[in-house]
């Protein structure tokens, strides 16, 4: 890497965030395009997102991927934040133009991407949430544009309460809100095409647990968990045995990404070229390396 006065910087904001993967996506992509450009990750609590912002106005700092717990805490210090963004009051991309800090999610996009390029059908469709936090809202904002009907189950449902009305009168899809109670998870799949879990169930080091009961699972369903760590989740392998079409977190996680340096940058990403990098670091962390990471 050339680094020089002239190299354009970005980064990753969060706490914790030592262990993104992003870093290793956006560098790989910088350099593939031959871009003299730097990606670097930032450890800011949301207490300190405030100086954060002013540093990136001062510094000239050119985009930030913005990850827990500061996708909130980041929109009252922006200038500009796009529809989906304010829609869910989170943001994970900004744009530093000419001075003027612009803010995006690009999470929902990630998720619709990384179903449709992995063959999962939404138009007509019935998907099946499970979560409440921004990535769960996120999925199910962008999702619910495609299919016929949404269930969205969460721990305390009635935190949900806004967002089915929302996006009910929004777009006339179907929304029914519940919790992630076993009934209820195995009455919402009986007739679910797609399921997208989106809570932190199954992350390292807890790659045991799971929502979902084997049985529940079926041939005709796709399922999707948007956690990368482990790359195949206890989900994941219960929906692979049942014969369930299955797309990967690191799939989302690369889509969300493209779509934060195609804000950056205004160029296509080199999205091959970001995947190979986020796999071959978690093969590193697999094999010995240390942490979990959001994108």
């Amino acid at each position: 890497m050339n680094l020089s006065g002239k190299t354009a910087v970005y980064g990753v904001i969060g706490d914790p965030v030592a262990h993104s993967l992003s870093p290793a996506m956006q560098n790989a992509a910088f350099e593939a395009l031959g871009l003299n450009s730097v990606f670097l990750a930032f450890q800011v609590p949301a207490v300190k997102v405030e100086f954060a912002l002013r540093g990136m106005r001062g510094l000239g700092i050119c985009g930030l991927n913005v990850t827990m717990p500061d996708k909130n805490a980041v929109i009252p210090h922006l200038d500009e934040v796009d529809e989906t963004a304010r829609f869910l009051g989170s943001v994970n991309t900004i744009l530093n133009d000419s001075g003027k800090l612009r803010g995006f999610s690009t999470d929902g996009a990630g998720a619709h991407r990384a179903l449709i390029e992995n063959g999962a059908e939404l138009a007509k469709k019935k998907l099946v949430v499970l979560g409440g936090g921004g990535a769960a809202k996120a999925v199910a904002y962008t999702l619910a544009q495609e299919v016929a009907e949404l269930t969205l189950l969460n721990r305390t449902p009635q935190k949900l309460a806004d967002l089915a009305k929302a996006i009910t009168q929004k777009f006339q899809t179907k929304v029914t809100v519940g919790s992630t109670s076993p009934n209820e998870i195995q009455r919402s799949l009986q007739d679910a095409d797609v399921l997208v879990n989106a809570t932190s169930v199954g992350m390292h080091p807890h790659t045991a647990q799971s929502l979902v009961k084997p049985e529940w699972l079926k041939p005709t369903l796709t399922v999707m968990d948007i956690v990368y760590n482990p790359e195949e989740t206890k989900l994941a392998q219960d929906a692979k045995a049942a014969g369930a079409r299955v797309v990967s977190g690191v799939e989302m996680l690369i889509y969300q990404g493209a779509a934060s340096f195609e804000i950056w940058t205004g160029k296509p990403a080199p999205v091959e070229v970001m995947r190979n990098a986020a796999q071959n670091q978690l093969k590193h962390r697999a094999s010995g390396g240390d942490g979990i990471g959001e994108s």
